[in-house]
This record gives C-alpha cells, sequence and structure tokens, in this order.
C-alpha cells in the first residue's frame, strides 16, 4: 500500500516542502527518484507521479524549487517563478541539489541507486542537476526545456540521460533540439532521446487540455509510452 508523507526540508535557511511516497508494506532500502515539478509548484500532479513510483517499488520525493507556500496561482505567477531559476541556474541547481539531500535522508533510500526525472520546468531543473555533476544513475525529462547556457558542463554529467520530447514542441523546438544533441555527443554522455509523433509541450499532464493547437496539450499515447520507456530505463540503470 501506498503511504505519502509531508516534509520540511532547509536550504540557506529557507524552507521547502515535499512529498514523499512509499510502499508501507515493504521493508528496507530500496531504488529512490526524486520528482522536480513543473512551473506550477509541488502540487497535485507531482504527488500524483510520486505515488505512481511508490507503487512501483520505488520511494520518490517531490523537490520544491520554490519553497515552502510558494504555489502559484495564475500562469503569469508561474511564468515569473519559473523564468526566475531558468535565468539563475546556479540557485536552479542548487535548490534540486537541496531536494536530492532531503531524499538520500530518507531510511528508505538506497543511496546506490538513485536518479531524477522532470516535468516541464523540472525537466530542465534534472537536466541542470545532471550538468551539476550530481551521482545519480540516470536524469530522466519529460517535454522539458533542453537549452544551457553552459553547454560545457555537460562534461560533468555522471549518469545516463533520457531525454522524452514532443516532435511538435514549440517551447522546445528543433534547433534547441538539435543544440542538446550536440551538447551531449561532445560531452560522450551516455543518452537517448524519443520523439513522440503529434505530441507537443506538456503532453503527461492532462490538465493541459487537448487543443496542441495552443502549444501545450495532453496526449495519453504520448503519455502512457512515456511513462513505460521511463520504466525500462530505470530497469537498465538500477
Amino acid at each position: 500500500m501506498v503511504s505519502v508523507e509531508t516534509i520540511e526540508y532547509r536550504d540557506d535557511g529557507e524552507t521547502f516542502e515535499a512529498f514523499v511516497a512509499y510502499d508501507g508494506t515493504r521493508e528496507g532500502r530500496r531504488p529512490a527518484i526524486l520528482v522536480i515539478h513543473d512551473w506550477w509548484g509541488v502540487g497535485p500532479y507531482t504527488r500524483s507521479r510520486a505515488e505512481q513510483l511508490a507503487g512501483l517499488g520505488y520511494v520518490a520525493l517531490t523537490a520544491d524549487i520554490y519553497g515552502k507556500g510558494k504555489r502559484p496561482q495564475t500562469a503569469e505567477e508561474a511564468a515569473q517563478l519559473a523564468g526566475r531559476y531558468k535565468a539563475d541556474r546556479a540557485t536552479l541547481r542548487k535548490r534540486a541539489r537541496a531536494g536530492l539531500e532531503a531524499l538520500k535522508g530518507s531510511p528508505l533510500t538506497d543511496q546506490a541507486r538513485m536518479a531524477a526525472i522532470g516535468y516541464c520546468f523540472g525537466g530542465t531543473a534534472v537536466l541542470e542537476l545532471a550538468r551539476s555533476g550530481a551521482d545519480l544513475k540516470g536524469f530522466v525529462t519529460f517535454h522539458g526545456g533542453l537549452a544551457t547556457p553552459t553547454p560545457g558542463d555537460a562534461g560533468h554529467i555522471r549518469g545516463k540521460v533520457l531525454v522524452l520530447h514532443g516532435a511538435d514542441d514549440p517551447v522546445a523546438p528543433r534547433d534547441e533540439v538539435l543544440a542538446f544533441e550536440e551538447e551531449m555527443r561532445q560531452a560522450g554522455v551516455d543518452w537517448q532521446m524519443v520523439f513522440y509523433g503529434g505530441a507537443v509541450h506538456s503532453f503527461t499532464i492532462p490538465s493541459a487540455g487537448d487543443d496542441p493547437s495552443v502549444g501545450a496539450a495532453y496526449n495519453e499515447k504520448a503519455d502512457r509510452r512515456s511513462w513505460e520507456a521511463m520504466k525500462s530505463f530505470f530497469k537498465e540503470i538500477f
């Protein structure tokens, strides 16, 4: 049975709030997954993904990039908050690492078997966490931003990378994809990229709606297929 706890952790004097999900019927340490939220912050969607991971036998923690109580209520607020950290990659990396340290501190975490996943803004954060040299087995991004101001930092990546991407995503278009591919090649990273035809941005998020013409929309097939790709990736790295 999946159990979910709300925890707090601190970094540089600031308090952060996260969900930790795990199967309470199991004993002992298990592979651990850091889940980084989209631009809406930690909320029901991120929690649901952590619960799904717990159902697969992992312990999952939803990193809180924004800080406790900082939960945008409008798209404008979300864009402002996310934009702040996308413009300050050093702080974005630091916040992701703070969540990672909280996950490491769980008595259920097998620190030799850890990975991170992220959605949209969270996908950007996961890739920055990878570029920072975090010692994880794998990094997975779902419809995340791929660009970085410091592509040379890809040389610090220590785990494998899986990018799950909408083939028609206007937020991370073809030029950004090509630049990312070259970044990975130059750094010699073990990376994979899967494109989903007809999928745009936010294809795993039901609340994104069903109109691809606006650039962000849910796509049931891409959602299901990308989750299966992640599961296969985890089977390989763990």
